[in-house]
């Protein structure tokens, strides 16, 4: 199979959330590993000393790594998780945005830097998997691309 520039991207966005999650855990790349939570607010690890993270943030980031990768097999699964992951991003902007950062509700935990860095993510991942479908979709009997 040769990947499309599609699924490339969309295997770098799967590596790198990997990475994250991994590096969410390591001593030196985040500061306060000790004094990290499951779950929380309350969590004091920031990764790179800026994002707030937690155990469930750093686990949902090497899930969302994992279904990168498995999803950018395919043509539909890479436009899929590139759009669908930006739009759960746009979600998580948004939730950042309007749960306080000191309350209970606030539970993955997500700080200002998270919630900037989830709108970029957003932005970046549906603007890549619309546009790059377009230019690179396989084209159907009728000539448009699917």
């Amino acid at each position: 199979m040769t990947a499309t520039p599609l699924q490339t991207v969309a295997t770098v966005f799967g590596a790198v959330f990997l990475l994250v999650g991994v590096l969410g855990f390591v001593p030196g790349v985040t500061t306060g590993v000790g004094d990290m939570t499951f779950a929380g607010h309350e969590s004091g690890a920031m990764l790179l000393g800026i994002f707030q993270v937690s155990i469930l943030h750093n686990i949902v980031h090497l899930l969302f790594g994992v279904a990168g990768l498995a999803l950018a097999r395919t043509f539909s699964g890479a436009r899929n998780y590139l759009i669908g992951g930006g739009a759960i991003y746009f979600v998580v902007f948004l939730y950042g945005l309007f749960v306080g950062q000191e309350s209970s509700a606030n539970f993955v935990p997500l700080n200002n830097a998270d919630n900037w860095l989830h709108l970029v993510l957003a932005i970046a991942m549906v603007a890549a998997g619309v546009l790059l479908a377009k230019s690179t979709g396989t084209r159907n009997t009728h000539g448009t691309v699917r």
